[in-house]
Order: C-alpha cells, then sequence, then structure tokens
C-alpha cells in the first residue's frame, strides 16, 4: 500500500494593515468687523455665501461687530480660502471694505 500524507492547507491569516489616512488639516475662516460695511450686508453675505440661516448670520456678524473679529466655520484649506475670498469679494464688489481671512485650525 502506497504511503498517503495528507496535506493540510495553511490556515494562518495575513492581515494586511490599511494606511491611515491622515485628514487634512482644517482652517478657520474669520469675519473681521470694519466700521464701514452695513451690518445687513454682512449678513448677505454670510447667509449667500455660508448657507446661514437669518438668525445665525445676524448672532455672527454682532459677534465679530463686538469682539472685532468671528470665526464663521472651519473647512480644509481650499475651501476656506475659496470661500473667504468669495465673501470678501462680496464686499468689495460693492465697495465695501469688508474682509474674510483664514488661519490654520489649532
Amino acid at each position: 500500500m502506497a504511503d498517503k500524507t495528507i496535506v493540510k492547507p495553511d490556515t494562518t491569516t495575513k492581515t494586511k494593515t490599511a494606511p491611515k489616512t491622515k485628514r487634512p488639516p482644517l482652517y478657520k475662516v474669520i469675519l473681521l468687523n470694519d466700521d464701514y460695511t452695513p451690518r445687513e450686508f454682512v449678513v448677505l453675505v454670510l447667509k449667500a455665501v455660508f448657507r446661514m440661516g437669518e438668525e445665525t448670520a445676524n448672532r455672527v456678524m454682532m459677534t465679530a461687530h463686538r469682539r472685532g473679529a468671528c470665526v464663521i466655520a472651519v473647512y480644509t484649506r481650499d475651501v476656506a480660502e475659496t470661500k473667504a475670498k468669495e465673501a470678501t469679494e462680496l464686499g468689495k464688489s460693492k465697495g465695501y471694505p469688508l474682509f474674510f481671512t483664514t488661519e490654520p485650525e489649532e
């Protein structure tokens, strides 16, 4: 009789560790207060560019008015810079010194 050896299948599992994708750094969009841009216009810009409701836009505008600046929102760098530029340009197009800036979030 022939010698029959049973070959066991390899049951060890090799787990692949997926590389952790690092989240992109976030940037704050900041509204800077000025003494010339009408409050109503600031509210319109906040609603148009940042999709805020009337109440939220008013609260944000008043915070910037009282404190000199207010963080509007936090986005990835490209989105933050695009929105800040768009909002600033809206002010410029009407002759107002309205200004939005960005900075990295800690």
